[in-house]
């Protein structure tokens, strides 16, 4: 098989009517690579859906042109188009021939080409794409607009192995044993009958292991057959969250054809792995035991939109794991194929999910959060024709993800009156309803009845098991209250729970077989704690890991600010205190706040930071988020105990601040670790890193993804004052490029409604992300300038 990623594309934003036509006159559009989100190159506007971060939507059409004189031996082969996802109504049309739709934004899909071929007399391929997102307000958070992940052509043998038509699975771990199990479908479209000899090789990708197998079958014409392996490897690697061992599954199909020996070959990257939740001891990854570190992630990257290069992602999920992370839920949808796979490299368990709402709609806050009237567009639209190939695709697109143990069929699906209603209370609140109406609240029996949702559910358990019997099914509930007496959570294997913890103990006794872990959790220590100490707490997933688009609370600010990174993919205060508490390697984090914030709300960190130039003689709570045994404060030579806090996870003390410099000491064992804290000055000069791939993940990376350390080349920006410290200042830092491409500026500051295309962003407590394309081989220089600070002239050469 021979795949081509189909990137160069024209794009033109409005409709037309004509535009389908493969003689339509194109050449005055606009030139774009795919993966492209056209609404994040748009001004934000408050006229726009503070659900989907103020940007637009609209109409838009992409066309493309393909040479088939590019491709050798493609008489008599199996072509076909696949879409990673368009976000969202795409309609297809290939030489003006009407391939059909896909509403969904998440889905892939495929078309087959092969009986169009003939009628190409000038062996040109046009493909159309009309994309509509016209309703802008038909999701709670940012989708973006195009087709936003990558298309694919593929050109496959007589006989070949379809789409996902390969499965694999590892169906027990003992000591230095596997059981693994290999299912390929393969089809024959040669007029006769073929034998066709099916070796599999298993590859460590370090190279160091090999294993091999083989199999015959015999296929008549137009036949698709299933053929099965079973095989046990000896001293198989892992595939763990701290050694992520992959292997390559090499398949390869031998046969005769027009008396011509034929090779045909297939490669899916595999781990070798078992997953379990046990009802009393929580998670087990290969028979050991663990708790889940998890964090949900929506799939926008703030300049990028939806389009988001593999490694800005890298950089993203690299910070989450040294902050002790372990787990991902996808958040509400399936996401972009690259990202499973960065989570198999990286060591990530994943919990996989299919949608936010079913067949009737969620409200849709478009004037700021839960302000009335909602909207109510979005994927409730198309869930009654269009639910069953949406779940059945994600499944069998991503089922060989070692990194997957969990398919959710559901997001808050339960949420009070949005807009199921039950008489079995007569108010109704969710995790955040406190200022909606009265009347939102209360039992309206003309809405919707919730034991509906049992109904949906337990029929879409039963296709997610007729396709995957080897994870468990789950969803996350917003009101299990409720739920736990309609049967909404009765068939699932695997029960989540959303902000509820108060309800575990009650509701594991009230479902003895089945396991509970937290879905969707706030950041507060008494959230971990509870997870920490109960043994049949699997784990938690924070919300969320990364700041998002949309979802926002009003104008100006465009986003939410739940994660422990900001947009820029920058450290928050709340990712130190996380760390403090996911990971063993000491470490401790010094931070402050004036006495008399603290009055009555010592639980906001947000309000704490990096200052040290108080007026001499205030008095000033010192806070160290550490996972040091002892801390400790030094200050004009004294030592100063720091006292741990049970309801906020970190050690605290007050001082009467001086104009020394203040120093945190943390011990563990026989191990130290020191931050100081003094004053900072205004911004004197400007600092310019390249944010390099770790070297634990590079080797793995660049084999899977080859261009992945040229398609982005990240810059990390920051304001410094003469003694080399950061300077929290907010400053418009503006970038030019020559002989290369500014793809974007981020500074993650969520009211910031500067377009996305100008060349200049203000920095956010004295960093910004800038993110630029080199030119071929050639040297690529990026200018950077603000105010007071002497301009900085950065070049980049070739990176390996």
């Amino acid at each position: 098989m021979r795949n081509y990623k189909i990137s160069n594309w024209l794009f033109f934003q409005g409709d037309d009517s004509n535009a389908w036509q493969k003689d339509y006159e194109d050449k005055s559009w606009q030139p774009v690579t795919v993966p492209h989100d056209w609404s994040i190159t748009m001004p934000f506007s408050k006229n726009n859906s503070s659900g989907t971060g103020y940007l637009p939507g609209g109409i838009g059409w992409y066309r493309c042109h393909i040479p088939l004189t590019d491709f050798t031996n493609i008489d008599n082969s199996v072509v076909q188009l696949t879409f990673d996802g368009v976000y969202k109504n795409a309609q297809v049309w290939i030489n003006g021939y009407n391939h059909g739709i896909r509403p969904s934004g998440y889905s892939s899909f495929t078309f087959d080409l092969t009986e169009i071929l003939p009628y190409t007399p000038d062996n040109e391929l046009v493909i159309a794409v009309r994309v509509d997102h016209s309703d802008i307000a038909d999701s709670r958070w940012y989708n973006g607009s195009g087709i936003t992940r990558n298309v694919w052509l593929e050109i496959h043998d007589y006989i070949y192995i379809p789409k996902y038509g390969t499965t694999f699975s590892t169906l027990e771990t003992k000591t230095d044993v596997s059981n693994i199990r290999i299912q390929h479908l393969i089809t024959n479209t040669y007029p006769a009958a073929s034998d066709v000899r099916v070796v599999n090789e298993l590859v460590s990708i370090d190279g160091e292991q090999t294993y091999c197998f083989e199999k015959k079958v015999k296929l008549n014409p137009q036949e698709t057959s299933n053929i099965t392996f079973n095989e046990k490897l000896d001293n198989p690697k892992l595939w763990t969250t701290d050694e992520p061992n992959l292997y390559m599954l090499h398949t390869h199909l031998y046969y005769e054809a027009d008396d011509n020996k034929v090779h045909s070959a297939y490669t899916n990257h595999v781990g070798i792995r078992t997953s379990q939740f046990d009802v009393n001891k929580g998670y087990f990854l290969n028979n050991q035991n663990m708790k889940l570190k998890g964090v949900c992630l929506h799939e926008d990257a703030g300049c990028f939109g939806t389009a988001v290069p593999v490694s800005v992602w890298v950089r993203r999920l690299s910070k989450l794991k040294e902050m002790g992370c372990n787990a991902i839920r996808m958040a509400h949808n399936p996401h972009a194929p690259e990202l499973y796979t960065l989570c198999d490299i990286l060591g990530f368990l994943v919990i996989d999910e299919a949608f936010d709402e079913w067949e009737n709609p969620k409200n849709k806050w478009w004037q700021g959060h839960n302000v009335y009237p909602p909207k109510i567009e979005g994927y409730a639209h198309h869930f009654p024709n269009w639910h069953q190939d949406d779940l059945k695709n994600m499944i069998i697109r991503n089922r060989n993800h070692p990194s997957i143990i969990a398919w959710s069929i559901g997001n808050e699906i339960d949420y009070p009156n949005d807009p199921y209603a039950n008489p079995l209370f007569e108010e109704m609140t969710g995790n955040n309803d406190a200022n909606k109406p009265a009347q939102e609240r209360i039992y309206n029996p003309n809405r919707p009845d919730t034991t509906r949702l049992t109904t949906i559910a337990n029929r879409l358990i039963k296709t997610v098991k007729s396709i995957d019997d080897t994870r468990p099914v789950t969803l996350a509930a917003a009101f299990p209250e409720l739920s736990s007496q309609t049967g909404l959570l009765t068939e699932v294997d695997l029960i989540g729970y959303n902000y509820k913890e108060h309800l575990y103990e009650e509701h594991h006794k009230m479902f003895p077989n089945q396991p509970i872990i937290g879905s969707e959790n706030g950041h507060g220590y008494s959230q971990w704690k509870i997870v920490r100490d109960t043994s049949y707490i699997s784990g938690q997933f924070l919300w969320t890991g990364i700041d998002y688009l949309g979802e926002a609370h009003g104008w100006p600010i465009h986003g939410s600010a739940a994660g422990v990174l900001d947009l820029a993919g920058n450290e928050k205060t709340r990712y130190f205190l996380r760390k403090s508490w996911w990971t063993e390697e000491p470490m401790i984090y010094l931070v402050t706040r004036p006495l008399e914030t603290n009055t009555n709300n010592h639980s906001q960190i947000k309000e704490l930071s990096k200052k040290w130039d108080y007026c001499i003689g205030e008095k000033v709570e010192v806070i160290c988020f550490s996972n040091c045994e002892q801390v400790e404060v030094e200050l004009n030579g004294n030592r100063i105990p720091l006292k741990f806090d049970e309801d906020f996870g970190y050690f605290v003390t007050y001082v009467v601040a001086t104009e020394s410099p203040i120093k945190a000491l943390g011990y563990k064992g026989d191990k130290v670790v020191a931050e100081e804290l003094a004053p900072v000055l205004s911004p004197a000069q400007l600092k310019l890193d390249i944010w390099e791939i770790p070297e634990i993940y590079k080797n793995v990376l660049q084999s899977v993804f080859p261009n992945i350390t040229q398609d982005v080349i990240q810059i990390e920006c920051s304001l410094l004052d003469r003694s080399g410290k950061l300077s929290d200042y907010s400053q418009k830092v503006a970038v030019s490029v020559q002989n290369g491409r500014l793809l974007g500026i981020e500074n993650g500051k969520l009211d910031d409604i500067t377009d996305y295309t100008e060349p200049f962003r203000t920095s956010n407590h004295g960093k910004l992300v800038i993110y630029v394309q080199k030119n071929g081989d050639s040297e690529t220089q990026v200018k950077v300038e603000t105010d007071g600070i002497r301009d900085t002239l950065f070049t980049l050469k070739t990176i390996n």
